[in-house]
């Protein structure tokens, strides 16, 4: 199929009523819920997963991709006005946004955001539209040795590249890969790390473990430590830029944009690296007249660029997802356990049997970009109002949701005991500093690696020597062990210029 009339019969079928109206709750849902401090995409889109299971796959994920980019767009907002950022890719934004707030400037902060967010987003969607379908038909002439190593890819490069440690963000995806291992094996038939609990047979619902982890470990871990943190709501201001500022805002956009694109298309630990490689690229590109804002006033372009990488990454990270069943981000994570809920499993095969779902949803990406900017600017005061509801009341709404979805999967306590262990499990997670993403990929992604490692160790009569004899796996293996050490080494970079800037400041 043309790529051109498949675009245009995926945009008219997002166009329909029921699909608008789905893109349209999921802007709002994700936005607001993005504005809260603490809650970004992926915690959005875990707390709403349990409450889809009633409506078709299509209307579903174009609610989640919603969702998911109205995260980005609310992060935005509490990270300028409170600097307290939604997710950990909000942070940067903070660093100058909060500066502008304190200077009389967020509403232009918040509006270069918005629009940054708008661009990048949509140009970053074209991208899909070209790009995956060619993904898919590489990844079709893949074999069982080539298709594990991709797996292997993935999960060595999230665990390397997301958090502080690789040996922390190692033990996450272990834990992940010992929870996809609970159940009753494939092949044998024999059970597996059950204890004999015949709940666990079926194994660990994806669903549990992302609500527990994402939602109600965030909301115990806000509410333990929230005490500790301080924080004072900035007005807002004027929202209109003034030429000066559109003059500074433009170049970022277009390079955060082409900095973030390629991280979301590639498994290198979602989208905190490109917004700290965009704020050190801006501050080293800066006009020299502009240079002495950053970290005294706030510079625009410290804003501009982040934010238009961070939703870059977003879109792009669909590429991997789509094609390949890979996961990026904890986000894109939390989405392919909900294509695994609706029987339906990411890979080239998607763009063959189910065009009209991804063709659908790749149109979604342009009418949700397009409501998100027509919807935030004016409603930019409306969203700051949620940034007064009182954190007890809000925190205690979270739980019953988290629980009530869950309960409604299978009406089963057992579940709500495992949610809140899986809670507890979030709560020392970030305590420790121990990343979410290789967990939920690990758990995500195990099952289908160990098909594919049995298959090609059958292909290979037994012996492990098949993935390095095959040049197509050996490849994959190389490019592994370049994305497990090249985020440390972009993040080393952009931290040491990070830090010749305060000297020199």
């Amino acid at each position: 199929m043309d790529v051109m009339h498949a675009l245009w019969q995926g945009l008219v079928l997002a166009s329909t009523p029921e699909h608008l109206m789905f893109a349209l709750a999921g802007c709002l849902l994700g936005t607001a819920l993005g504005v809260l401090p603490g809650f970004g995409p992926s915690v959005a889109v875990a707390l709403l997963l349990p409450m889809t299971f009633h409506v078709g796959i299509t209307e579903a994920f174009i609610f989640f991709i919603a969702i998911a980019c109205g995260g980005m767009y609310g992060g935005s907002t509490a990270s300028i006005l409170l600097n307290t950022p939604g997710e950990s890719a909000s942070m940067v934004t903070a660093m100058e946004g909060h500066r502008m707030a304190l200077n009389g400037r967020a509403g232009v902060a918040l509006a270069t955001a918005a629009i940054g967010s708008f661009i990048a987003g949509t140009l970053a969607s074209l991208l899909v539209v070209w790009v995956a379908p060619w993904v898919a038909g590489v990844a079709q002439g893949l074999g069982h040795a080539e298709t594990f190593m991709l797996m292997v890819l993935a999960f060595g490069a999230v665990s390397a590249a997301v958090g502080k440690s690789t040996l922390r963000g190692v033990t996450a995806l272990f834990v992940g890969l010992a929870l996809a291992c609970v159940g009753v094996e494939s092949v044998s038939g024999v059970e597996r790390l059950t204890g004999g609990w015949p709940a666990l047979t079926d194994g660990v619902d994806m669903v549990l473990v992302a609500v527990g982890l994402f939602v109600v470990g965030e909301v115990l871990y806000s509410a333990l430590y929230e005490r500790r943190v301080h924080t004072t709501l900035n007005t807002v201001g004027r929202l209109r830029m003034s030429r000066l500022d559109w003059k500074r805002s433009w170049r970022p956009w277009l390079r955060g944009t082409l900095i973030g694109t390629p991280f979301g298309c590639v498994p290198v630990g979602g989208i905190d690296m490109p917004t700290y490689v965009s704020y050190a690229a801006e501050r080293y590109m800066v006009r020299p007249a502009y240079r002495e804002e950053f970290g005294r006033e706030g510079a625009i372009e410290g804003v501009a660029g982040p934010e238009a990488a961070n939703n870059a990454t977003v879109t792009a990270a669909l590429i991997p997802l789509l094609t390949m069943g890979i996961p990026t981000s904890n986000t894109t994570a939390v989405m392919l356990g909900a294509f695994n809920n609706y029987g339906v499993f990411p890979g080239h095969q998607l763009f063959g049997s189910g065009q009209v779902l991804v063709w659908t949803l790749i149109g979604s990406l342009f009418i949700g970009n397009l409501m998100l900017l027509v919807l935030n600017l004016p409603m930019v005061r409306m969203w700051t109002w949620m940034l007064r509801i009182p954190r007890p009341q809000l925190y205690a709404t979270m739980l019953v949701l988290a629980a009530a979805g869950v309960y409604g999967m299978r009406h089963s306590t057992v579940d709500l005991l495992l949610l809140f262990g899986f809670g507890l499990l979030g709560v020392v997670m970030r305590r420790f500093d121990f990343p979410f993403t290789p967990l939920v990929v690990g758990l995500a992604l195990g099952p289908q690696a160990e098909v594919q490692l049995r298959q090609a160790l059958a292909v290979g009569h037994g012996s492990f020597s098949i993935f390095v004899t095959r040049p197509g796996s050996l490849a994959l293996l190389v490019i592994a062990l370049l994305l497990v050490v090249m985020p440390r080494l972009l993040q080393g970079w952009a931290q040491r210029r990070m830090a010749q800037a305060r000297e020199l400041e």
